[in-house]
C-alpha cells in the first residue's frame, strides 16, 4: 500500500508599477502620480490569497499661475508622497482575471503629510503567467480623502 501526497506552495512575491491620475479633491492639487508596488500573497485556496502590501506613491503637485494685469503671481502645491503598508487579499473567480483589495495605514513622506487609511480596491488579469495588468482606485482618507485612479503592471517573481 503506497500513499502520496502533492502540496504546492502557491506563495509569490510581485513587484510593479502604477500610474494615475488623480480624481476628486485630489485633481485640485495634484495632476499625475507614480508609484511602485511590492505585494507577497499566500496561496488559501486555489480561489483565494492573502499576503501583504507595500510600495511608493508620489503624486506630483499642481503648479498655477494667476496673473492680474502686470501682475503674474506663480503658486503650487507640494508633493503629496507615501508608503502604504497594507493586508491584502485577492479572490480568482477564474485563473486569468483577479478581483481584490489593499487595506492598511499609509505612512505620510513628505512634510506636512501625516498619512492616513489606505484602501485600494482593484481588478486585475494576468496577460503571461508571469505578468498582470490591473486597474485601481488608491485612497488615503484623513479629514478628507486623497484618490487616485490608476493602471499598473506587475511581475511575479
Amino acid at each position: 500500500m503506497v500513499f502520496s501526497t502533492n502540496a504546492q506552495d502557491r506563495s509569490n512575491f510581485k513587484v510593479g508599477l502604477n500610474a494615475g491620475l488623480p480624481v476628486g479633491d485630489a485633481s485640485d492639487v495634484s495632476s499625475f502620480s507614480i508609484g511602485l508596488d511590492v505585494v507577497y500573497h499566500w496561496g488559501v485556496s486555489e480561489l483565494l490569497d492573502v499576503g501583504l502590501a507595500t510600495g511608493f506613491t508620489n503624486a506630483f503637485g499642481e503648479t498655477e499661475t494667476i496673473t492680474d494685469g502686470a501682475f503674474e503671481i506663480e503658486t503650487g502645491f507640494e508633493d503629496f508622497q507615501f508608503l502604504p503598508v497594507a493586508a491584502s487579499f485577492r479572490v480568482y473567480p477564474t485563473f486569468s482575471f483577479k478581483l481584490g483589495a489593499d487595506v492598511g495605514y499609509a505612512i505620510g513622506i513628505n512634510e506636512g503629510n501625516e498619512g492616513g487609511f489606505y484602501y485600494r480596491p482593484l481588478v486585475g488579469y494576468n496577460i503571461t503567467g508571469n505578468t498582470e495588468l490591473n486597474i485601481s482606485y488608491t485612497a488615503v482618507d484623513n479629514n478628507g480623502t486623497f484618490g487616485v485612479a490608476t493602471l499598473g503592471i506587475l511581475f511575479l517573481f
